[in-house]
């Protein structure tokens, strides 16, 4: 078993379908419950760099929300401590002012940490923890606006995509409640709340008005090797409804030593 960041040469992860798209080889694996969509995405972008971990070795090394799952940024933060860079794009205004978006690294941090007692929920909380951790660690920080431009040129690096978003709105799920009784989650159009998750985003068709992606549920309408092709809009609108369960994030992550510099 690996323990460090490992990478495959680029040419051998990649599929090219001319001009007109893109897709990167990144293989699905299934989440084995409700909450472990980030692990398990997480664990698939390991493989596609070439490096084989087990899933619970993952999930020992990710902090968890109390319902038990997690946030882009802890995903981050692993990665980071296992030797890789970590780029994330947050829409999380709880947290991030627009008049901070143009601050290096140290003055970011420092921003968040003035914010921290004023933040609105104990999630926010550990959240804003978390990313002074990420920034401290070298994770980098931008604010693009959400465009399938922004999409393509992470997916033309040659780097999947992990995406928070609703998925009630992207698979026009019905709401959701958490059932004591059976210990699972219940379908609740009425007393339900919007369900987020974590998908990896791995292609592009079309010139970027349609991305493919790697869903770990078994629940979700896709083929037998979890792709599914989604319109931009559509997917774009997921990602930032995903605010309403503090997931409206993208997290980029890639071995040490390949470059991933953002276009001016």
């Amino acid at each position: 078993m690996a323990t460090g960041a490992a990478r495959a040469f680029p040419e051998d992860r990649v599929e090219e379908y001319g001009r007109m798209g893109h897709e990167l080889r990144v293989q699905r694996f299934v989440q084995p419950d409700d909450v472990t969509c980030g692990p398990t995405c997480l664990r698939k972008v390991y493989d596609f760099y070439g490096l084989e971990v087990e899933l619970g070795e993952v999930l020992g090394e990710i902090d968890r929300n109390e319902d038990g799952g997690t946030l882009a940024v802890f995903l981050g933060i692993s990665a980071l401590n296992r030797g890789f860079r970590a780029r994330i794009y947050s829409y999380d205004l709880r947290i991030f002012d627009p008049s901070w978006f143009g601050l290096g690294a140290e003055e970011l941090c420092a921003k968040v940490v003035e914010r921290m007692p004023y933040v609105p929920s104990p999630k926010s909380l550990r959240s804003a923890r978390a990313y002074k951790n990420f920034l401290e660690l070298g994770g980098e920080m931008e604010f693009d606006e959400l465009t399938p431009a922004l999409l393509k040129s992470v997916l033309d690096r040659e780097h999947p995509i992990l995406a928070g978003l609703s998925a009630t709105y992207l698979y026009r799920f019905t709401r959701e409640r958490w059932d004591n009784g059976s210990d699972v989650p219940v379908d609740d159009d009425v007393r339900g709340s919007p369900t987020g998750h974590f998908v990896v985003i791995v292609g592009y068709e079309h010139w970027g008005r349609a991305f493919s992606l790697r869903d770990p549920s078994q629940h979700v309408p896709v083929s037998d090797d979890g792709r599914q092709v989604v319109d931009a809009q559509r997917l774009i609108n997921a990602i930032l409804l995903g605010d309403l369960t503090h997931d409206a994030v993208l997290l980029e992550i890639w071995p040490a030593g390949e470059g991933a510099e953002v276009a001016p």
